[in-house]
């Protein structure tokens, strides 16, 4: 089992530092249907795996690449929402909620296919600066939806991170990326901070498997990383959109099927 948890530890941190996202929605239904563990334990897991892994896939890119400021504000912004995701996910079906999520991951990799600007927008100006005036509003809804979805979902958010950051707040896609890495990383240790605190998962947790697989993410990431600086903006934006597609797919027909069952 640890080498399978280490294989689906690869590929969760290869995305991560390829494209900053995407692992998190893959991670739970690796450690739920790959690895046999409970949802109670699943969730927590992949916020410690996802946190963890961005924090290391961020480094390459620490000091070019992110925008702390957008960073700072898009992080604090999530941390409360993260936290009562993470309260509101024991209150509602599981199904119910991933089909609802799938739905959103659809709309966000269609505008990405659609999307062609890279110059930059109101919160990534050409010059370098940014419009707060405009960007500070978007900055903060988007750090509250994405903060929020991280805790109810035990996922980072990349996935609507990097499209929300690329559309809604005009930064070009190599920034986006680097910057969604780290407020992945505040969205986690938040989301997971409920978890802690019932200590309802702690019991089903089988920490060598998730140690694996974190560590697997985290090797994983670096070189991911350091040849994302390489690809082709345009190329990772339509990427990022096919996988986020992919990924839907197979959450809906999951969903759908232990719903019909």
């Amino acid at each position: 089992m640890l080498g399978l948890a280490a294989l689906f530890g690869a590929v969760v941190g290869a995305l991560l530092g390829l494209v900053g996202g995407g692992g998190g929605i893959l991670a739970v239904p690796a450690l739920v249907y790959g690895l046999g563990l409970p949802l109670s334990a699943a969730v927590p897991a992949s916020l410690v795996v996802i946190g963890t892994a961005s924090v290391v896939a961020v480094a390459p890119r620490a000091r070019r690449g992110v925008n702390w400021r957008l960073a700072g504000v898009i992080g604090a912004a999530g941390v409360p929402t993260a936290v009562l995701g993470g309260v509101v996910n024991h209150q509602f079906d599981q199904r119910v909620l991933l089909l609802a999520f799938a739905a959103i991951m659809v709309l966000a990799a269609v505008r990405m296919l659609r999307a062609t600007d890279e110059t930059g927008g109101v919160c990534d100006l050409p010059g370098g600066g940014v419009a707060w005036r405009r960007c500070l509003p978007r900055a903060l809804a988007t750090g509250l939806a994405v903060g929020f979805l991280t805790g109810l979902l035990g996922v980072g958010g990349g996935f609507l991170l990097v499209p929300a950051m690329i559309i809604a707040l005009g930064l070009r896609t190599p920034v986006a990326v680097a910057t969604s890495l780290v407020v992945i990383a505040i969205n986690s240790a938040a989301g997971l901070i409920p978890y802690l605190l019932a200590g309802d998962a702690d019991a089903a947790m089988n920490w060598p498997v998730i140690a694996a697989f974190a560590f697997a993410a985290i090797v994983a990431s670096l070189p991911a990383g350091r040849l994302a600086r390489r690809v082709p903006a345009a190329v990772l934006r339509r990427g990022f959109a096919v996988l986020v597609l992919l990924v839907a797919a197979g959450v809906t027909t999951q969903a759908l099927t232990t719903l019909i069952d």
